[in-house]
């Protein structure tokens, strides 16, 4: 007989340790653990220090957070820990995100923190306290498979679905994580607060990187990396040099807004030259992708991916966390994963994740994905301005 986290247990007989963040989400996972009867230990991840990562003073990680999950447990009755892994997510998140936005890509730093810190560190932890599960927060489902392993799939709130930033997970880790909020609406969650009596119940979900409070991430990035906010041209595909910039920091691909430059014409930013330090803009048109690389494709399908080889198959992949999910050919051509997309996307860019699924279904099962290298077609960045810079307005 299994008990609802599929162990074949009695719940009071096991031990499940609760990734608790003191926000509204994972303070409910803990409560409904406790309250079914489980054997429940509450851990808070102290992670970053806005003064140290941000040179700001005010709240931070170490302070109303992990105060709010202490609370949290202590009405709960259960044990909580609290575990430093400032250094932890210094080197694995917040300095390859710098080191990614230098490269002119636009990297996601949720995907690196549950693939290197929540779901590897903290879940080594939880096999070393006894547990047989994590449990988290996180609105995306797990399911048992025939096979004995699990599968990853679509939330039912699709307004809440944060399966495009768990495509990472591992079969492996699968086996240990639970997420019991997968069928439950956000507003369900905050009735289940109140009726709990958590003193998070109508404390405000979280809208920015945990780290970059207030949404400037030129602004951490500029004091983590000093030199970063380099001057550098902004030029047009055709080669015009049209203005100056204060650091490809300040620039993703997509953005039209705050160019600074004034032509007469709808101009985007189309690539990012970090080798030139040079911002490129365009068209809308030249945004349009059909063909991507992958690079570090982690893999969830049952077919190996070694197998897929150049006639590939179809899937559903989603480059964007505000997107659908749209029709696509994932093929294995010398080694790397490439993604045709059957209806083309703008503003794609290197650094962010490429997420496979089954199928548009909103409850569909997430394949894997993996991050943008290149995009098959982009404009030739050593070709742009090749002759003789041509500025406007010179003679």
């Amino acid at each position: 007989m299994l008990n609802s986290l599929d162990i074949a247990k009695e719940p009071s007989q096991t031990r499940v340790v609760v990734a608790m963040s003191g926000g509204v989400d994972s303070s409910v996972v803990a409560a409904m653990m406790q309250r079914e009867g489980y054997d429940v230990i509450g851990i808070t991840l102290q992670l970053y220090d806005h003064g140290a990562a941000v040179h700001r003073k005010g709240a931070c990680c170490a302070g109303q957070d992990i105060h709010d999950a202490r609370r949290v447990a202590e009405m709960l009755g259960i044990p909580h820990y609290v575990l430093d892994y400032e250094s932890r997510f210094r080197e694995a998140v917040i300095d390859n995100f710098a080191d990614s936005y230098l490269a002119g890509e636009t990297p996601i730093p949720c995907v690196e923190c549950n693939r290197s810190i929540k779901f590897r560190d903290l879940l080594a932890t939880a096999q070393e306290l006894g547990a047989d599960v994590l449990a988290t927060g996180h609105y995306v489902a797990s399911r048992a498979l025939p096979d004995g392993g699990r599968a990853l799939y679509r939330a039912l709130d699709p307004s809440r679905d944060q399966s495009y930033f768990l495509y990472a997970t591992t079969p492996e880790q699968l086996a240990m994580l639970r997420f019991p909020l997968a069928e439950q609406e956000k507003s369900e969650t905050r009735a289940l607060a109140r009726e709990l009596g958590l003193v998070v119940a109508e404390k405000a979900d979280s809208q920015d990187i945990c780290f970059v409070p207030n949404g400037n991430y030129a602004d951490v990035i500029a004091k983590l990396k000093p030199h970063a906010a380099e001057p550098g041209d902004i030029v047009h595909l055709d080669g015009r040099v049209l203005g100056r910039h204060e650091g490809i920091i300040h620039y993703t691909v997509g953005q039209r807004r705050g160019l600074g430059i004034a032509v007469g014409e709808p101009l985007f930013v189309v690539a990012l030259d970090a080798d030139r330090g040079r911002v490129i803009v365009g068209p809308r048109e030249a945004l349009a992708t059909r063909k991507i690389i992958l690079r570090d494709v982690n893999w969830l399908g049952e077919v190996p991916l070694s197998r897929i080889g150049e006639a590939g198959i179809e899937i559903c992949a989603r480059v964007r966390s505000t997107r659908a999910p749209g029709p696509a050919i994932l093929r294995m051509k010398d080694g790397a994963a490439e993604v045709e997309l059957l209806v083309a996307e703008d503003g794609v860019s290197p650094g962010q994740a490429c997420v496979f699924y089954e199928s548009d279904d909103p409850r569909a099962r997430v394949l894997g994905g993996g991050t943008i290298a290149t995009r098959v077609g982009a404009p030739r960045l050593d070709l742009i301005g090749a002759e003789p810079a041509r500025r406007i307005g010179a003679v």
